[in-house]
């Protein structure tokens, strides 16, 4: 049978949601299409009043986008969960992730009524294969999902990493991937983020989700200052490099009046508790692991006393900033933060 013609007002493009949208092959569609025009048909099936599109969303949208008036298609003569059933066994050779699998699946099932045993004879996969494709779709939030579906979040990034983090706490999930989607976060630096969350203490995993640029930046540097085979006395000793520049460089910013409103001088104070208790577990461990050292001693040039490290010219010592805030206020209620 030949391929019919159709107005793009008769197609009923409901199944569009089951695609993560790629939008480097949709720009190279794009140019084949001016280019060469139209080569292949889409596919449809008849549902209702409408065509419904089965395959060839992607050809649609960039149709459309060439203003063009009509699509060329051709019509299968079944029902549309065989159609969908069909299109995913024919396309074996462009493997659908995971998470569209489960879209399919949950389509199949909930829209359908198709049973998750019936589902696993279909595509000659077992019933736990199906059961953890649908449960990805159902953990993972709706707002995340939407992320996937535009291309905006690689779905293998959110299958690895968003899926755990949704069961932990869906909010900080939606929160983060919020934070993300502007920056086209590569998978490896997603998967930093997610370490250093589920690694994390409380403020850390707040600044993951609020500002996870700086977070990346931060393990870069890190990285690249202890080198993978330095031995563990090297690498202790650049960790303490690393403390007291990050401290530096902190001090600067602050003399600077480190442009903080007043809510984001309540979060740096918040933070700046937790950087205390960090602080004094490193400088109990360093008192008992090192307090024979000596300055000018063989060992090296740190200087420890049982008094621990002392607090540089003109800076408040730790006890007195934990206990008294800028400009008086109690810790945890700095210089313009609320009741």
């Amino acid at each position: 049978m030949p391929p019919m013609e159709l107005e793009f007002q008769q197609l009923d493009l409901r199944y569009d949601r089951l695609r993560a949208r790629q939008p480097a092959r949709e720009r190279r569609l794009l140019a084949s299409l001016a280019d060469a025009g139209q080569q292949m048909p889409i596919v449809v099936v008849i549902g209702g009043s409408a065509y419904v599109v089965v395959d060839g969303h992607k050809r649609v949208r960039c149709l459309r986008q060439l203003h063009r008036d009509t699509v060329a298609a051709v019509r299968w003569e079944m029902s549309e969960a065989d159609a969908l059933i069909f299109r995913e066994l024919l396309h074996t050779e462009a493997m659908a992730s995971a998470l569209e699998q489960g879209w399919l699946l949950c389509a199949l099932h909930e829209d359908h009524g198709l049973a998750l045993d019936a589902l696993a004879r279909r595509f000659d996969r077992s019933v736990s294969w199906v059961s953890r494709r649908v449960s990805l779709v159902r953990t993972l939030p709706e707002a995340v999902q939407q992320h996937v579906h535009e291309g905006r979040l690689v779905a293998h990034a959110a299958m690895k990493y968003c899926v755990p983090l949704a069961r932990a706490n869906a909010a900080d999930c939606v929160r983060l991937v919020e934070a993300i989607v502007p920056h086209r976060l590569s998978t490896r630096q997603i998967g930093r983020l997610y370490q250093a969350y589920t690694t994390g203490v409380d403020a850390t995993r707040e600044l993951v989700v609020t500002d996870p640029l700086l977070v990346l930046r931060v393990t870069d540097e890190t990285a690249a200052a202890v080198r993978p085979e330095a031995s563990a006395p090297d690498a202790l000793l650049t960790d303490l490099h690393i403390v007291g520049a990050v401290a530096r460089r902190a001090t600067r910013r602050l003399q600077h009046g480190g442009g903080l409103l007043p809510p984001e001088r309540a979060r740096a104070w918040r933070l700046f508790d937790q950087v205390q208790l960090d602080f004094r577990d490193l400088q109990r461990r360093c008192e008992k692991e090192l307090r024979d050292a000596r300055s000018g001693t063989a060992h090296g040039d740190l200087e420890f006393t049982h008094e621990g490290p002392r607090d540089p010219p003109d800076c408040p010592c730790p006890a007195d900033l934990q206990g008294h805030g800028p400009d008086g206020a109690q810790s945890g209620q700095p210089d313009g933060a609320e009741d």
